[in-house]
């Protein structure tokens, strides 16, 4: 019973999944420029916007730099691992295939159902701070609108009445992504590059006007940057060093989603060579912008009045550049879509997997013959996340995505090392450095941050893991295709 869940899929029928072509396989057409902007796609959005300024006035001060920097090196440590996986396994699965050809198949069910929570929950999340962005955009202008963008309903669940408000932005910003989805991943990859090229140049048009400001006043900047690391007020986490971990634990949460272009290794022209170009490269691009970003706003503005829904807009208002606000909100626009976009793509890509290998359903896993993508999955997920959008103000779920992440990168981490041991001739495109050092900071890095998350957080958590252990031992055990073949083998 042991030995079968923990039952591995073996490296050849990986390999042979990957290398499938026809209409009821993915299509191939991203190349590394693609895989790049659906790297930066994931991860610059509400992180940058948002969470610089709140992690900066609670915890870290104008040390929320360094924050950055632990929370990046711990990425890049997991980005390394990935980036071997990706190279050496060129299949739409992620963590849940690398979990799977590496510790077996409760594991990779446990890490696939953590994906579920990490994609679908993270895009209703960001879907409604987009809504707020909308929202403050079209009050800057003094628009009015016809209609209540957030009208109240009520719902009965299990006999008692609940009163809920529907986010109709949030709402049709989810259900046109997923149209586009379906349409075909080319598309999908045009339209998060463009979003790419709006939010990156906002970025840039920020740092560029922020280093402006700090070469005439000087004196100001060097002023809010002291004390650079705020003395500790006592209690763990409140400022000093164990503010800096707690604001690498809050904004690592700026970093989800570089792992999502691994899910897109099926889709891409030249595997081998450009999944690593794409997972390591969006890493080192967006650190680097988040610490310009970080060190200037702190600068501009003392840390303890960072604490606002829109710190970055606030930070231009603060130079004097009124018209500054308007293009940083577009950028917040166009950066929460193409996060909203590259979470519902590498969900419905692990879907797809984990329905081929008899885990989920036979629908799961279904190709549109013309469009080549699993418009199935895409439109259920959309419609998943559409509802959690519309229906329920998310604000406590970013460090349920954020566990659900950690644990993605434990597990990848920890599997770079076991099949170096286990399988030390396989072809490796890409090698991760330093074996197992590299892997090991890795796991140290992301349960640390784990364990920096507050209790509630990981109640809910074992909640959604209880909830998918049933699905897998009333439904997916039986099916498995892997449990199948050992049971042959075992005849």
């Amino acid at each position: 019973m042991p030995g079968k869940l923990l039952a591995t899929k073996p490296i050849h029928t990986i390999l042979a999944e990957a290398n499938e072509e026809g209409e009821h396989s993915l299509k191939r057409a991203l190349g590394p420029i693609n895989l790049i902007t659906i790297g930066i796609g994931g991860i610059i959005g509400a992180g940058i916007f948002v969470l610089t300024g709140t992690a900066a006035a609670q915890f870290a001060g104008p040390a929320i730099v360094i924050s950055y920097m632990i929370a990046g090196i711990g990425c890049i440590f997991a980005g390394l691992c990935y980036a071997e996986f990706a190279s050496m396994l060129p299949i739409a699965g992620s963590a849940y295939t690398y979990g799977y050809a590496t510790m077996g198949e409760l594991v990779a069910w446990i890490i696939g159902w953590a994906l579920v929570l990490e994609y679908a929950f993270g895009a209703a999340t960001v879907a409604v701070g987009w809504s707020g962005f909308v929202n403050s955009l079209l009050s800057f202008f003094g628009a009015r609108l016809p209609f209540n963008p957030t009208p109240k309903v009520s719902l009965v669940l299990f006999g008692h009445p609940l009163a809920a408000q529907v986010d109709l932005f949030a709402l049709t910003a989810i259900v046109v992504i997923t149209i586009v989805l379906v349409v075909g991943v080319r598309e999908s990859a045009n339209f998060n590059s463009a979003a790419v090229m709006i939010k990156v140049s906002i970025v840039l048009f920020f740092i560029g006007l922020a280093a402006i400001y700090a070469s005439a006043h000087w004196p100001q900047m060097v002023a809010n940057w002291h004390p650079f690391i705020p003395r500790n007020t006592g209690h763990f986490g409140q400022y000093g060093w164990s503010g800096i971990m707690r604001g690498a634990g809050v904004v690592f949460f700026a970093y989800i989603g570089f792992d999502a272009v691994s899910t897109a290794a099926q889709e891409a022209r030249n595997p081998q060579k450009d999944m690593p170009f794409g997972i390591l490269g969006s890493l080192i691009v967006c650190t680097t912008l988040y610490i310009f970003v970080a060190g200037l706003l702190t600068g501009i503005k003392p840390y303890i009045t960072l604490n606002v829904p829109a710190p970055v807009a606030d930070g231009a208002a603060a130079i004097g550049v009124r018209w500054g606000v308007i293009l940083i909100d577009l950028g917040a626009i166009a950066g929460l879509a193409s996060v909203m976009l590259v979470m519902l793509l590498g969900q419905s890509r692990v879907l797809f997997t984990m329905s081929r290998d008899g885990l989920l359903w036979p629908w799961v896993g279904r190709i549109h013959p013309r469009f080549r993508t699993p418009y199935i999955t895409s439109i259920v997920v959309g419609v998943f996340a559409a509802m959690l959008a519309a229906l329920f103000p998310i604000t406590l779920l970013g460090e349920l995505v954020s566990l659900g992440t950690l644990l993605a990168f434990t597990i990848v981490s920890l599997g770079v090392w076991v099949l170096r041991v286990r399988h030390p001739d396989l072809p490796r495109p890409f090698r991760t450095p330093l074996v197992p050092l590299v892997p090991i900071c890795g796991m140290v890095v992301s349960l640390a941050l784990m364990l920096s998350l507050d209790a509630p957080a990981w109640i809910g958590f074992g909640s959604w893991l209880i909830f998918g252990l049933v699905i897998y031992f009333t439904y997916s055990r039986k099916h498995s295709k892997v449990q199948q073949l050992a049971a042959h083998g075992d005849d």
